[in-house]
């Protein structure tokens, strides 16, 4: 990667790092408090959790398609505005609905300040050599839950959690903000392009399917092992500390992966990268199965190898297969039933390991490894149309 794209990547890096950290790793630290102050079940914080994904998926198309148009610098901007909104209407809750109020707020954020919303920006400004700064940006936001846990747990301990929302609000406004605003380059031609702008008609074709099922069936799997992984693993026969310390391990499996990535894999078609992600998974829970929970960190280390490559391989593998033109609004599609999946993942997943145990990682495994066969009938480029 060249020298002039290193500030646009530590820019977009370290805004990206503050919105996963300040929206989606918030509820596992400060859904219990909230729910306690204001007496419900922390369901209904999860509840509201999953409505702001669901929010996040159906907005995917039309950001995408608007930093097609206009860039993302705007878009990544106002992100940061809403985020902080929503956050300091959250720190405000005192009753259910205006906590969920601010969950659906913070859904419009997400929808346009997270992975998605940045990959595209790097495509319109980069086009088709977009793809090692995808792969930078991923590298240093894969620390998102490394900074954001921490962060957000010394905040509940020291200022308590309605302070900790306002402190990632003020965030977003004295950092995030400022960033997106002075490091992201302008468009030219932005305004005409807007008022010029007729909606594209992207047929929804084979290669669109595959690729929507293949991310909806592996992000399904991600948002299933970020919310019941230790559970998982104790099921298994994992000790509580083994539990934990397997949990630990898959931020640095997923950052070692995408050095790989950058370092070695960049050099073939993203879909040599993205099947041997899907395999990864499978392999962890084949190993588990055999060594039981001693295994934990061994499952981890290769589901968080593959979760890493494919969070990269969700940018890259449809600018690689269709090219930058219309790739924020393609991204959009393409991605939104996997925000869906992901929504539902952590609720469905509970219902069956209360049935199953650990032998849910089959089913898991098996998505994983449909996934794997879309992968196998997608062609390198799309089909004529």
């Amino acid at each position: 990667m060249s020298g002039r794209q290193l500030p646009i990547i530590a820019a977009l890096g370290t805004t990206q790092t503050l919105a996963w950290a300040s929206s989606m790793y918030l509820p596992a630290i400060l859904a219990d408090p909230i729910a306690r102050d204001l007496g419900v079940s922390s369901n209904w914080v999860f509840g509201a959790f999953s409505a702001a994904l669901v929010i996040a998926a159906l907005l995917g198309p039309r950001i995408g398609r608007q930093i097609d148009l206009v860039g993302g610098r705007s878009v990544l901007s106002a992100s940061n505005l809403t985020l902080a909104a929503g956050l300091a209407l959250l720190g405000f809750s005192y009753s259910t609905p205006v906590m969920v109020a601010a969950w659906l707020l913070l859904g419009v954020g997400m929808g346009a300040g997270l992975y998605d919303a940045a990959f595209a920006a790097l495509g319109r400004i980069y086009g088709e050599a977009a793809r090692r700064s995808i792969t930078g940006i991923t590298l240093i936001a894969g620390f998102a839950s490394t900074v954001g846990w921490p962060l957000s747990a010394w905040g509940l301990e020291t200022i308590g959690w309605r302070n900790t929302c306002f402190a990632w609000a003020l965030a977003h406004i004295l950092i995030g903000l400022p960033i997106n605003m002075l490091m992201l380059p302008a468009v030219q031609g932005a305004k005409a392009a807007v008022a010029a702008a007729v909606k594209p008609h992207i047929p929804i074709g084979r290669t669109m399917i595959l690729l929507a099922f293949v991310f909806a069936a592996a992000w399904t799997v991600t948002g299933a092992m970020a919310a019941h992984l230790p559970r998982i693993m104790e099921a298994a026969g994992a000790t509580a500390n083994q539990a934990i310390f397997a949990g630990a391990m898959i931020g640095p499996a997923q950052v070692v992966a995408r050095i790989f990535e950058a370092s070695f894999l960049s050099r073939y078609h993203p879909l040599l990268s993205t099947r041997l992600a899907c395999l990864m998974h499978p392999i962890g829970a084949a190993i588990l199965a055999v060594g039981g929970g001693g295994a934990a960190s061994a499952f981890a280390l290769f589901h968080g190898a593959g979760n890493g490559i494919l969070t990269i391989a969700r940018g890259t593998l449809p600018l690689a297969i269709f090219g930058p033109q219309n790739y924020g609004y393609r991204l959009g599609i393409i991605g939104a039933p996997a925000r869906m999946a992901q929504a539902a993942a952590p609720l469905a997943f509970g219902f069956l390991i209360d049935v199953m145990g650990s032998r849910v990682l089959i089913v898991s495994s098996a998505l994983s490894l449909s996934a794997l066969l879309a992968l196998f009938l997608l062609r390198k480029t799309p089909e004529p149309t």
